[in-house]
Parts: structure tokens; C-alpha cells; sequence
């Protein structure tokens, strides 16, 4: 199998990280902000954890907001710099049950609702000239259960 480079794009509470434990756990490095809370500049100290990875012929899971072509953009020209196929998975789990999700959520998992409502505001939905290699949509079902289709560039 090719090496992947998956960078994940949604809200907090979508279902990001219940996603990767579930698909990705057993064959991709978790690469996520939220590992090094402490660490002063965290968007360096996610390059250089994807960098080791793909370096060493690992896939790797990018599980942030990475809400703006500006966030996304670095990380697909670092998996393309490695020759790794660029996969992006845009969560669209409807914001209430985001928030939901997160009110659920206990000690510093949890966010400011806040914080949810101003990555909705700044999130743009990736397009097809970003350099994704292919994009997937996924739903969080109301049962807990993810549903995955391919991402569509052009919405009619």
C-alpha cells in the first residue's frame, strides 16, 4: 500500500478522532494539535511529526480543524514532497450535534461552545484545486456510526 497523507477537515466534536481510532489506528500515525497542548508553536511541531512519519514510510492522519486552504495547504505540499497520496476527509456531522458531542466531552477534551462557532465561521470547504488526491465526505449518524461518500467538489 502507498503511503497516505489524511488530513481531516471539520468542527470540533464531528467525530474526527472517533473516526481515526476506528479506520485508521492500526496503520497511520496520529498527528493532532491537541497531543502537545504545551508546545509553543505547535504548527511546527506537527510538521516535523509528519515529516518523521513519512520519512519513515508511515501514513499519517493530520486530525485537526485545518479549517482554511491556508492551514491545509502546507501539509498537502508536505505529503506531496514525499510522494505520499494526499487524502482529505471533510466531516459533515450537522453543527448541534457537534456541539452536542462536545458538551458531552469531560476535563480538556471539552472546548468553549465558543470555539465551535468560530471554527464554523472560518471553515472552508476544501476545493478540488488544493491538491487533494481524492475526498471523502463523512456523516456521523445519529447512532454513532459513520457514514462515508465521496466528497463532492461541486454542489449544485
Amino acid at each position: 500500500m502507498a503511503v497516505e497523507l489524511v488530513i481531516f477537515v471539520g468542527v470540533q466534536g464531528s467525530g474526527k478522532t472517533s473516526f481515526y481510532r476506528e479506520h485508521f489506528a492500526l496503520s497511520h500515525v496520529h498527528v493532532s494539535k491537541d497531543n502537545f497542548p504545551h508546545n509553543r508553536n505547535k504548527a511546527r511541531r506537527q510538521r516535523e511529526l509528519i515529516e518523521q512519519a513519512l520519512q519513515g514510510g508511515q501514513s499519517v492522519v493530520v486530525d485537526n480543524t485545518n479549517s482554511t486552504p491556508d492551514e491545509r495547504a502546507e501539509i498537502i505540499a508536505l505529503g506531496q514532497a514525499y510522494g505520499a497520496r494526499v487524502v482529505g476527509y471533510v466531516f459533515v456531522t450537522p453543527f448541534a450535534d457537534s456541539l452536542r458531542r462536545n458538551r458531552d466531552r469531560e476535563g480538556k477534551a471539552r472546548v468553549p461552545d465558543v470555539a465551535l462557532y468560530v471554527t464554523r465561521k472560518r471553515l472552508r470547504p476544501p476545493t478540488a484545486d488544493e491538491g487533494f488526491d481524492v475526498m471523502h465526505a463523512v456523516l456521523l449518524t445519529p447512532q454513532d456510526t459513520f457514514e462515508v461518500t465521496p466528497y463532492p467538489y461541486d454542489e449544485a
